[in-house]
């Protein structure tokens, strides 16, 4: 039989008087990441942390925007930025002990926002996170963590992030396959990807542009738009307007704790890069799967095709994504 994972109850609402502290939070995930024993049929939390009256900085709001190649002064808020602002909440619950998976090892694999209308800048928010459920996963169990932010009672904004911690599958006919049945290969290992980057560091160098090399009968690479040079402190200053100051992002020395031969770009500071260079987005949906580390320094190539854009450098494919409207 298929593991099923149990049914969560309503989930109870918690009401926060102030935003977490996310260095404590780190701290005590990682403490407790070596106890837990992570499964797809394990219970979640019950619980759905809320934060109301949510004002944003502007000055930290400038900050995230230069990080991230947004322009500055706009009256909406940048389509990743309500992501931030719910963080914290969102680690509350994962460094918590009723939260069944290990915040250490966790991959962020991929995020869809619904950004129903545009979020103003002058707008108070009200933000709520739960953990929605756990999937199977060919390599281990995902966490589907839900997301929203609302405005005078209206959902403007949601998410849904999936993490995924990776396990042996402990029940014989617990279901291999992942959400979306998809077939990519999954977002690599710290060792795995030390051991692929490195013997190829000297060719990447001479063959960063070439797009990846499309299957006979599959679609066309979509053509390259921009090409950017990636400072090797891009890890640290997102990490400082973020919070997620994971060590694989801040210093090579870190990093190679880690298995990664240097700092590697957080995955939602690829995706708002990319946002930023697609342009504007109003009401739309977008889609985001992390396929392979953004080694720093480095270069990539942004590609883009009508509602599709990707990251990709050597012939590697960092992150794949669309933007589509939600209105025709």
């Amino acid at each position: 039989m298929r593991t099923q994972p149990p049914v969560r109850p309503e989930p109870r609402t918690r009401t926060l008087a102030a935003p977490p502290s996310l260095v404590p939070l780190l701290a005590r995930g990682a403490l407790l990441s070596p106890f837990k024993r992570p499964r797809p049929d394990s219970p979640v939390p019950a619980t759905r942390l809320v934060l109301s009256g949510v004002r944003v900085d502007l000055a930290h709001l400038a900050a995230y925007e230069r990080v991230c190649g947004f322009a500055t002064g706009a009256d909406a808020l940048p389509v990743t930025y309500p992501h931030v602002l719910a963080f914290p909440l969102a680690m509350r619950i994962m460094a918590g002990r009723a939260f069944p998976l290990p915040l250490l090892g966790l991959v962020h694999t991929s995020i869809e926002i619904t950004q129903h209308q545009e979020s103003a800048v002058t707008a108070e928010y009200e933000l709520g996170v739960l953990i929605e459920k756990l999937v199977p996963h060919r390599r281990g169990t995902e966490a589907i963590v839900l997301t929203e932010a609302r405005a005078h009672g209206r959902l403007v904004w949601e998410s849904r992030s999936t993490y995924l911690a990776r396990h042996r599958p402990r029940d014989p006919g617990q279901d291999p396959t992942p959400r979306n049945a998809s077939r990519e290969a999954p977002p690599e290992t710290p060792c795995r990807a030390a051991r692929r980057t490195a013997p190829r560091a000297a060719s990447r160098a001479a063959v960063h542009n070439a797009p990846p090399a499309p299957s006979p009968e599959g679609p066309k690479p979509l053509p390259a738009v921009a090409e950017w040079s990636l400072a090797r402190d891009v890890g640290r200053r997102y990490g400082a307007v973020s919070g997620d100051r994971n060590p694989i992002h801040l210093h090579p020395l870190t990093a190679r704790l880690f298995g990664f031969p240097r700092a590697i770009a957080h995955g939602m500071w690829t995706v708002a890069r990319c946002l930023a260079e697609y342009g504007p987005q109003q009401a739309v949906g977008v889609r985001a799967e992390f396929r392979a580390p953004v080694l720093l320094p480095g270069t990539v190539t942004y590609a883009a095709r009508g509602p599709s854009f990707e990251l990709r450098s050597g012939g590697r494919v960092h992150l794949t994504g669309d933007v589509r409207p939600l209105h025709a």
